[in-house]
C-alpha cells in the first residue's frame, strides 16, 4: 500500500504596501513635512529635507553617522575616527565654499559681460564648459578643490589678457616668452658694459694710488705701468679720466640690471603659469571635441 505525504510551506503574503521599498521615499518625505511643521509650530527657523545633498543641487560633501558610541566619545573629549574624518569633511566643505564664492564672482562678471554686444570670449566659451560639467556629475573632493582653483586661476588670466579664443592665449603665451628673451637680450650688454666700468675703475684706482708716490716697490710699479698703460688706451689722448662719470654709469646700471632681473624671475614664474593654463584650455576644449563627436553622430543618425 503507497502512502502519499504531502508537505506545504507558508509564506507570508502581505495585503497592505506599507513596508514595500517603494514606499520609502514616501514615508521619509512625510517624515520630513510633518518636522517642519513642528518646527515652525514651536517658531525654529531651521528646516529638514529628506534629499540627498546632491538632489537638492548642494555642492557639499555630507559628513558620516557618528553612532551611539563615537558620539558618546566625542562628547567626552575622545577624537574617534569617524569625528575625524567629520572635520576633515568640514575643512574640505569650507574650502569649497570659499572656492565657489570665487568662481561666482566671475560667473557676475561673465554674466554682465555677456549682456554686452560684443561677442563672446574664451573664458565664455571654458565657463560654459565647466559649468556644464558641474551639473552633470561630482568629481571627488581634492578633484574638486583642484579643479576649481584651477578654473578659477584659467578665467582669471583669460579675462585679465582679453584672450578672445586659442590663436589669442598662443599670441600672449609667445609674447611672454618674447619678453623673456628681450630681457636677455638687454642683460647682455649691460653685463658687459658693468664689466668694463668695473675694470676702468679698478685701474683708475691702481694709478691714482701710486702716481703721488716717489718711491715703489718693483710689484707696486709693475701696478702702476698696466695701470697708466691701461687707461691710456681706454682714454685715447686724452687725458682727465672721467672716474666719476664712471661710478655713476656703473651705479645707473646696476640699478637697472637688477629691475630687469626681477622682471625676469617674475616673468619666468608667469610663464610657467601661463603653459599650464594653456595646456588646462588645450586639454578642456579636446574632452570637448571628443564628447562632441558622439553627439554629433547620434543627431545625424535621428
Amino acid at each position: 500500500m503507497l502512502v502519499h505525504r504531502w508537505t506545504s510551506t507558508c509564506k507570508a503574503i502581505s495585503t497592505v504596501d506599507w513596508n514595500e521599498q517603494t514606499k520609502a521615499e514616501e514615508w521619509r518625505a512625510a517624515w520630513a513635512q510633518l518636522c517642519n511643521r513642528a518646527l515652525e509650530q514651536y517658531g525654529h527657523n531651521q528646516r529638514i529635507d529628506h534629499r540627498s545633498y546632491e538632489r537638492q543641487g548642494i555642492d557639499q560633501i555630507p559628513t558620516v553617522h557618528l553612532g551611539v558610541a563615537a558620539s558618546a566619545m566625542e562628547k567626552r573629549g575622545i577624537r574617534t575616527e569617524r569625528g575625524d574624518l567629520n572635520r576633515e569633511i568640514e575643512v574640505t566643505n569650507q574650502k569649497l565654499r570659499q572656492l565657489k564664492a570665487r568662481i561666482a564672482k566671475l560667473q557676475k562678471w561673465l554674466k554682465e559681460e555677456q549682456e554686452n554686444t560684443e561677442p563672446p570670449t574664451l573664458a565664455d566659451y571654458i565657463q560654459g564648459i565647466l559649468s556644464r560639467r558641474a551639473r552633470e556629475g561630482k568629481s571627488q573632493v581634492s578633484q574638486s578643490i583642484y579643479n576649481l582653483k584651477d578654473a578659477a586661476k584659467m578665467l582669471n588670466f583669460l579675462q585679465a589678457n582679453n584672450i578672445m579664443d586659442m590663436a589669442g592665449l598662443d599670441e600672449k603665451f609667445k609674447s611672454m616668452i618674447g619678453e623673456q628673451f628681450d630681457i636677455q637680450h638687454k642683460l647682455k650688454p649691460i653685463d658687459r658694459r658693468l664689466g668694463t666700468l668695473k675694470k676702468h675703475i679698478e685701474q683708475a684706482e691702481i694709478y691714482f694710488k701710486y702716481k703721488g708716490k716717489k718711491r715703489l716697490t718693483e710689484a707696486e710699479q709693475i701696478l702702476f705701468t698696466a695701470a697708466h698703460d691701461y687707461l691710456k688706451g681706454v682714454m685715447n689722448g686724452k687725458t682727465a679720466l672721467p672716474v666719476k662719470a664712471w661710478k655713476a654709469e656703473y651705479v645707473q646700471l646696476t640699478a637697472e640690471r637688477e629691475t630687469l632681473n626681477r622682471r625676469y624671475l617674475a616673468l619666468k614664474g608667469e610663464v610657467k603659469e601661463a603653459e599650464q593654463i594653456r595646456r588646462s584650455v588645450y586639454n578642456i576644449l579636446r574632452q570637448e571635441q571628443r564628447e562632441q563627436q558622439p553627439r554629433r553622430a547620434q543627431d545625424m543618425e535621428r
